[in-house]
């Protein structure tokens, strides 16, 4: 809890602090008889999401994201299972808003583990054109909900969800990210992901990591993306995999449409950067797709 509370009152910091000192930078551009304009790079990722981590862009002003992520079953499940397309799948809804472009919120339902989460994310610091800031600096903080039931509480006579706190766990990242040239962005994120009540008694509540992810942009709509998650070892003595996923990504006016392979089931950071238990080596990868609409409201 004391570990919870301190991640979240640096993020907040973080925020207020780099919020004040842009609002500084910018007050110090206008100064004068010829007024300067920052120009900031654009469109380093497309969307708010690559494959399925979070990438550092945010929505624009008063603009909402209505997101679809869908994720089949795994290739080595082989033909009588469709190579995964009959199931087991994982789908997960999400609406997504910001006011002024910079601080933005959402909100999701998994079915995988009936999920729900919540999070917040804000751009600290934002690239600029001239390079006097050569990277993107976004900050991340999210909250999990698990509505399952204790399948075994009828039998043993004690429920592990109460109380209920032992339903909750959390995600922080703090995102760097720089557009090299119009067409490749590349971007690293050190990662946290803390359980108030983990499965087994071999694995520990926090989990510790870094992520990269970079897009490729080879024509005026279209991209090829890739993502990676490193867990530092020592988490768990069971045998969990590194998340990677590879993708396809299609933009049409106000919808962006991402396919991808992907060996993580879960589309929630809780999920798939811990607890991926399928690899690519023997084909435990499965086909997926999320589907981004936005509105201005």
């Amino acid at each position: 809890m004391k570990l919870r509370l301190l991640c979240l009152s640096l993020l907040f910091l973080l925020s207020i602090k780099g919020a004040r000192g842009q609002d500084m930078l910018d007050m110090l551009d206008s100064v004068g008889t010829n007024p300067k304009t920052r120009d900031f790079a654009i469109a380093t990722f497309k969307t708010t999401r690559l494959v399925n981590m979070h990438t550092l862009e945010s929505v624009g002003p008063r603009t909402l994201d209505f997101r679809i992520s869908h994720r089949f079953g795994a290739l080595n499940t082989g033909s009588y299972n469709a190579w995964g397309i009959d199931g087991p799948a994982n789908i997960r809804l999400s609406l997504e808003y910001s006011f002024e472009g910079r601080f933005m919120f959402g909100i999701g339902r998994s079915s995988y583990e009936k999920m729900d989460d919540g999070f917040i994310k804000y751009r600290l610091f934002r690239q600029t054109t001239d390079n006097k800031m050569p990277v993107s600096v976004t900050l991340f903080a999210s909250m999990f909900y698990t509505a399952l039931k204790d399948g075994n509480a009828s039998s043993n006579g004690y429920d592990k969800y109460k109380p209920v706190t032992n339903r909750f766990s959390y995600a922080y990242q703090i995102m760097v990210g720089r557009k090299f040239t119009p067409s490749f962005s590349m971007q690293i994120a050190p990662w946290m992901v803390h359980y108030n009540l983990v499965e087994k008694i071999t694995d520990r509540n926090d989990a510790f990591g870094v992520a990269a992810m970079f897009r490729l942009k080879f024509s005026k709509r279209s991209a090829i993306t890739a993502e990676y998650a490193y867990r530092l070892p020592n988490y768990t003595k069971e045998k969990y995999y590194d998340t990677f996923g590879i993708g396809y990504e299609l933009e049409t006016g106000g919808h962006v449409f991402q396919i991808h392979l992907v060996n993580s089931f879960g589309i929630v950071e809780n999920q798939f950067l811990p607890h991926t238990t399928t690899q690519w080596n023997d084909a435990g990868i499965r086909l997926g797709f999320n589907i981004s609409r936005v509105f201005t409201l």
